[in-house]
């Protein structure tokens, strides 16, 4: 593969972290999660939080792998991998916290957050190093091993801290440590992924310290992110790896099928998209729209990216295949960079739906906690899917709770970070003349237009209702290009705006006064659909809607006061087919049809809600 950095040029550039804070009922949200599980996890599992993995206590020859609290009962991946456990929990969980109290301008938090940060950056040896080993085991591994996954999950929060907070000893100090991986893992002389021939999870996970590469890309414009950053996807697909979807060779073998931990499958897509956009090389295009192509076939029609935890060469199906929070999270960040690079509006479609629908359907409506694997189809959630056994492995991951330390501290983290980067990649330019609402929710923008302050807030209780006003602040008069991503499901765009369409963009160029609005909205129909069994499911908008199953609420392992485990068992199962030729209805969020029930074998009149609101629920029929 040729490693000389060729850049592609990209469709959209994205904003600074910060640029967008959320508004209305997504804001009321973010901020029942950061006075939740999000902004409490350092409660609820204090041990792992707070453990010194970066100072104090990095990982020596002889340390040993740590009590985290889970059960190990059926893990076949061996012990190192709980060594560097913590590092991921979290750095990821602080990473969310960061973004959320920023975005909700929580003054105490962003004290708390800023006192992290400090502390992290006071562990940063002479050379720059920023890690969780000791000299003598750094970058000389042979086996399993947390060294870039570390960073990447700590270091990705440390840019964001510094988007938002312009403090720049907090980049340098990041550019400092990126510089010393890059030196003792210099290209073409070494080969990071070397780590023999057993379960290397760990080392796999390091393959998105290309996450880091490209955001000090962003901000620097330096090509040598982009040169080292196809370095290590050239390496990752050379060696030994016991997650190989994305490596090259498979890639491009027709018959292959993605097999690996659902996580590792998505969040490599980001990998393959910063490879082929730094090398312009036709094989790494080829094989891009290959891997994308398998994704789908291994995505739910919530948008849920399927994994519980391994692919394993199945495909996706609403009542037998799982998704991981983890995975979700790590699937909308890779889609959210591959909208900025490419433009595609449908891939806007994609995000939204895995935010909206397989997200929302995986958070508990009643509680404080979230599902570590979720199937569309819940027919209840007693830990294990649907009621199946596996065998050789206890299964307690269908479940909703705070902290799943039982399992591994590793989607509660996850679910704090998912909304704002959601919310962070709803804007976007084109230009510096032209704004692109990329994803649709109410939120606040704040940007520049040919070096102008604009603010632009969307008022609107998307997805619920699909009316969006954008009411545009400015210091005086001025004249650019808004454009708008027009949903794959709407009808017809209503609006007094004069606009043109461009691919599924609509396009509004005028000169916007000082205070100005633009008011539009978008005609939906209930939407009948086939998954890929030949299954009936309905949308609305962008919702998938759910027929919701009565169930029993059980308390399980209490974390203090407010926050428990929850379990349900469903009062009365009963399954519902569809039938052709039944009138179907919208009203007040609501879809209202017949089906047929399989116990009774008669038509039954029913409401179906959109599946965020439900915990048990039935979705095709």
């Amino acid at each position: 593969m040729n490693l000389n950095a060729q850049p592609t040029s990209e469709k959209f550039h994205a904003l600074p972290f910060g640029s967008v804070k959320p508004a209305g009922w997504l804001k009321e949200q973010m901020q029942s999660d950061i006075e939740g599980f999000v902004g409490n996890l350092d409660q609820i599992v204090p041990e792992l939080i707070n453990d010194p993995i970066y100072s104090t206590e990095r990982i020596q020859k002889h340390s040993k792998a740590k009590d985290l609290g889970n059960l190990k009962e059926g893990d076949a991946e061996g012990d190192e991998q709980y060594k560097w456990w913590n590092s991921e929990t979290q750095s990821n969980w602080w990473d969310g916290y960061v973004r959320n109290v920023f975005l909700l301008d929580d003054q105490q938090g962003i004290k708390k957050a800023s006192a992290y940060v400090e502390a992290i950056l006071a562990t940063q040896d002479e050379d720059g190093y920023i890690g969780i080993y000791d000299k003598e085991l750094r970058y000389k591994f042979n086996s399993e091993n947390g060294e870039l996954w570390s960073k990447a999950s700590l270091y990705r929060g440390l840019l964001a801290y510094y988007e938002f907070s312009k403090d720049e000893k907090v980049f340098k100090a990041v550019e400092r440590a990126v510089e010393n991986v890059m030196q003792h893992y210099p290209i073409s002389a070494s080969s990071p992924f070397s780590s023999g021939t057993s379960f290397n999870g760990g080392v796999s996970h390091g393959l998105t310290f290309t996450d880091v590469l490209e955001r000090l890309y962003f901000h620097t414009k330096d090509e040598k992110y982009r040169a080292y950053a196809l370095f290590l996807y050239n390496d990752f697909s050379n060696t030994y790896q016991s997650e190989a979807d994305v490596q090259l060779k498979n890639i491009l073998d027709p018959d292959y099928k993605l097999k690996s931990h659902g996580v590792h499958t998505f969040e490599h897509i980001r990998t393959l998209i910063v490879a082929k956009y730094a090398s312009n090389n036709p094989e790494l295009s080829r094989a891009l729209d290959t891997y994308l192509e398998r994704i789908r076939q291994v995505t739910t029609i919530s948008g849920g990216a399927m994994g519980d935890e391994w692919i394993a060469e199945r495909e996706a199906d609403a009542t037998h295949t799982g998704y991981e929070y983890c995975s979700l999270q790590e699937l909308l960040d890779s889609y959210c960079l591959l909208l900025q690079k490419t433009g595609h509006e449908a891939t806007g479609d994609d995000i939204e739906n895995i935010f909206y629908n397989a997200a929302q359907g995986s958070r508990n409506p009643d509680h404080s906690c979230i599902a570590y694997l979720k199937t569309d189809n819940s027919f209840e959630m007693l830990g294990t899917k649907n009621g199946e056994i596996e065998p050789d492995r206890k299964q307690t991951r269908y479940k909703y709770s705070p902290a799943h330390q039982d399992v591994a501290v590793c989607c509660n983290p996850n679910a704090g970070r998912i909304s704002p980067y959601f919310v962070q990649n709803s804007w976007m330019k084109e230009n510096e003349t032209a704004l692109v609402a990329t994803l649709l929710m109410p939120n606040v923008l704040a940007t520049t237009i040919n070096g102008h302050p604009v603010q632009i807030e969307n008022i609107t209780e998307y997805p619920f209702k699909h009316v969006l006003k954008f009411k545009i602040t400015q210091s005086e008069p001025s004249t650019f290009t808004f454009k708008i991503r027009k949903p794959n499901w709407v009808q017809k765009v209503k609006t007094n705006e004069k606009f043109r369409m461009d691919n599924d963009f609509i396009v509004i160029e005028r000169e916007f006064s000082a205070n100005d609005m633009i008011h539009i909205s978008f005609d939906a129909e209930v939407q009948m659909n086939l998954d890929n069994s030949g299954s009936h499911y309905f949308t609305y908008g962008a919702l998938l809607y759910a027929l919701p199953i009565k169930a029993n609420e059980i308390e399980g392992k209490n974390y203090g006061s407010i926050f428990t485990d929850y379990t349900y068992e469903p009062v009365s199962l009963v399954k519902y087919s569809f039938k052709n030729d039944v009138k179907t209805t919208y009203k007040k969020g609501k879809i209202q049809t017949k089906l047929l029930n399989l116990q009774t074998h008669k038509l039954e009149q029913v409401e179906l809600i959109p599946i965020g609101q439900t915990i048990l629920r039935q979705v095709t029929f």
